[in-house]
C-alpha cells in the first residue's frame, strides 16, 4: 500500500447536495423540525458545518400532519469511518430529548466494543459544561449503560449480540449502528418497541457490508433507495416513505493507494475536522480492502442476488439456540475439500431419535495450514461417529491414508460419490425448505449460505453449490451438506453418539463440541 502526500484544503463550507454521491429524500416534505433541533444545539455549544446542517433538514423533515418524512421507512445513512455521524446524530437525539420531556431512545450496535465507544463520546457529550445542567445522572455498568435527563427522557445503550432492544416500549427514536451487521430477525424484535412511540424516527447508520456480513437489510434498503433515485430521473416520482444519503469515494481509485482526493471527496469533515494522521492511522490498521468499504465508503457491486437458492427465511426458520440443540442420537463427521484444493471444511451431524438432523460447521482451514491438525482430531473421536463421509479429489485420497495410519478404522470411512452428492444436495436444500433440519447462528456458515448458487454436477440434472461472489465460498456449506446426508443413511452405534451439551459455539464462531 502507498500513500500520497495529503493536499492543503478547506471544507465544510460545501452543501449537502454537494458532497453526498447518493441523496435519496422522502416525499412529502414540507417543513423541518431540524430549526428547532439546530437552536438547542447552539444553546448547548453545539455547531454544524453546511452540509450536516443540510443532512439535519432532511432527517427530521416533516409532512403536513407534523409526522416524520422519514418515520415510516427510517433514516439511512451509509458514511465511511470518521465523518462524525455519532456527533451528528448524538445533537440530534440529546436536543430531541431535551425538547421532547419523557422521550425514550435506543442506541443499538452489534458488537459491545463498537457500543461502548459510542457511549463514552455520547458520555463527553453529556459532560459538556452547556449539556450537563441538563442531565440528571450518567448511568454506567455492564449492559446498563445511559443518560438520564431532568427532563425523564433517557437515552439507553446495548448490543444487539448481548440481546439489548427486546421488553422496551413507546421508543420514539431508535439507532441501529453498524446497519452493515443488521439482521431482520434483530428489526422484527426491536422496530414494534417504537409502535406506541410519539412520532418515532429509526436510524440505520453504517458502512458497505464486508462479504461475511449479514448485511441484507442495509443492501436491500440501498437498492431500493438507489431504484428510487433513477425513477426520479427518468422522470417518475415513486412514492418513498425514508432518506437515503451515502458519502463515498470513486470506485475508479486504486485499491492499494491512498488517495487523499478522494478521502476528501468520502469524507467531508476531512481536513478541518479529521486531520490526516487519523485517516492514515486507519488506513495502516485496516488494510486497504477494509479501507475501501470503511475509510473510502464504496458498496461492493451487488448486483449479483444474493439468497439465489437458499432463502434467507428458510434459513433463519431454521436456526436454533445453542441450549437446543440435540445431545444424543446418530453422530457423523464429514470433511470436504474445495476443488482447487486450496480449502478444507469439517462439519459435524446428529440425528436425534426424533426431530430433524442438526448440523454444526468447524469452520474452514486453509490447506498452507496441512491436514495434521483435522487428522489428530479425527483420530481422537471416530470411535463415537457412524461414519466420516469426506469428499473431495484434491485431497481425499490422501486423507484416507493418514487417518488409517492414525488407527481410524477404514470401515468408518466413506468416500462420497458423484451420484451421492447430488442426493446430498436436493436433500439438503429440501430440508432447508421444509425446516427438517436444524443449525446454530454461525456468522461463516450463514455467510456461505448467502452466497451459494448452483452448479452443474453429471448430465442428469444434478446439481452443486457454487459461490456467486467471485470472492464467496461454499466448503463449509457442502461440510455440513454431506454431513447431514451421512446422518440421514448411517446406522447408530449402540450406546455412542453422545455429545456434550454444554460446549456449543465459540467466540470464534467455530464449533466447541466435545465428543
Amino acid at each position: 500500500m502507498t500513500t500520497v502526500t495529503p493536499p492543503r484544503q478547506r471544507h465544510g463550507t460545501n452543501r449537502l447536495s454537494e458532497v453526498a454521491r447518493h441523496l435519496v429524500a422522502p416525499t412529502g416534505i414540507v417543513k423541518t423540525y431540524w430549526n428547532a433541533v439546530r437552536d438547542q444545539c447552539v444553546d448547548l455549544g453545539l455547531a454544524f458545518d453546511r452540509w450536516q446542517d443540510g443532512a439535519g433538514r432532511l432527517i427530521l423533515s416533516q409532512r403536513q400532519n407534523g409526522r416524520f418524512a422519514a418515520g415510516i421507512g427510517g433514516v439511512h445513512l451509509s458514511w465511511p469511518r470518521q465523518v462524525g455521524k455519532t456527533y451528528l446524530i448524538g445533537a440530534i437525539v440529546i436536543a430531541l430529548c431535551l425538547l421532547r420531556p419523557g422521550m425514550l431512545a435506543l442506541w443499538t450496535a452489534h458488537h459491545g466494543k463498537t457500543i461502548n465507544e459510542t457511549f463514552r463520546a455520547m458520555q463527553a457529550m453529556a459532560n459538556r459544561s452547556k449539556v450537563a445542567p441538563h442531565v440528571l445522572k450518567v448511568v454506567t455498568g455492564n449492559g446498563d449503560e445511559g443518560i438520564e435527563f431532568r427532563n425523564g427522557s433517557r437515552i439507553l445503550f446495548g448490543a444487539r449480540e448481548h440481546g439489548f432492544g427486546l421488553g422496551f416500549s413507546k421508543v420514539s427514536l431508535l439507532v441501529f449502528d453498524e446497519a452493515q451487521r443488521l439482521t431482520q430477525r434483530a428489526i422484527t424484535d426491536m422496530v414494534p418497541t417504537t409502535n406506541a412511540g410519539d412520532n418515532p424516527l429509526v436510524f440505520y447508520v453504517g458502512t458497505p457490508p464486508r462479504p461475511e456480513d449479514r448485511g441484507e437489510v442495509f443492501v436491500s434498503r440501498r437498492k431500493k433507495a438507489l431504484d428510487v433515485e433513477a425513477q426520479r430521473a427518468s422522470g417518475d416520482e415513486p412514492r418513498y416513505n425514508a432518506l437515503y444519503i451515502e458519502l463515498s469515494a470513486d470506485r475508479t481509485i486504486a485499491p492499494d493507494v491512498l488517495d487523499w482526493s478522494q478521502v476528501a471527496k468520502a469524507n467531508p469533515s476531512y481536513p478541518h475536522r479529521v486531520d490526516a494522521d487519523a485517516v492514515e492511522r486507519m488506513w495502516e490498521q485496516l488494510g486497504s480492502e477494509d479501507f475501501w468499504r470503511e475509510g473510502y465508503g464504496i458498496w461492493d457491486d451487488h448486483g449479483v442476488k444474493l439468497w439465489q437458492v437458499v432463502g434467507e427465511r428458510h434459513w433463519v426458520n431454521c436456526e436454533i439456540p445453542p441450549t437446543s440443540a440435540p445431545t444424543d442420537g446418530t453422530l457423523v463427521f464429514a470433511v470436504k475439500f474445495s476443488a482447487d484444493g486450496e480449502r478444507v471444511s469439517c462439519a459435524v451431524a446428529l440425528r436425534p431419535d426424533e426431530g430433524p438432523v442438526h448440523v454444526e460447521s468447524f469452520g474452514v482451514v486453509s490447506m498452507a495450514e496441512g491436514t495434521a491438525g483435522l487428522v489428530s482430531w479425527l483420530s481422537e473421536r471416530w470411535r463415537k461417529a457412524s461414519k466420516i463421509f469426506l469428499d473431495g479429489k484434491a485431497g481425499t485420497g490422501d486423507l484416507v491414508q493418514q487417518l488409517v495410519a492414525a488407527g481410524v478404522s477404514r470401515r468408518r470411512l466413506h468416500v462420497v460419490s458423484t451420484d451421492e452428492a447430488i442426493t446430498a444436495h436436493a436433500g439438503m436444500l429440501r430440508a432447508i425448505q421444509e425446516a427438517d433440519v436444524t443449525h446454530l447462528a454461525q456468522p461463516g456458515l450463514d455467510a456461505q449460505v448467502r452466497v451459494a448458487g448452483k452448479r452443474k454436477i453429471g448430465n442428469a440434472g444434478g446439481w452443486g453449490w457454487q459461490a456467486v461472489t467471485p470472492d464467496g465460498d461454499v466448503t463449509a456449506l457442502d461440510a455440513v451438506t454431506l454431513a447431514r446426508h451421512a446422518a440421514m443413511t448411517s446406522k447408530r452405534r449402540g450406546g455412542e453418539g453422545r455429545t456434550s451439551s454444554g460446549n456449543r459455539t465459540t467466540s470464534s464462531g467455530r464449533v466447541g463440541v466435545v465428543m
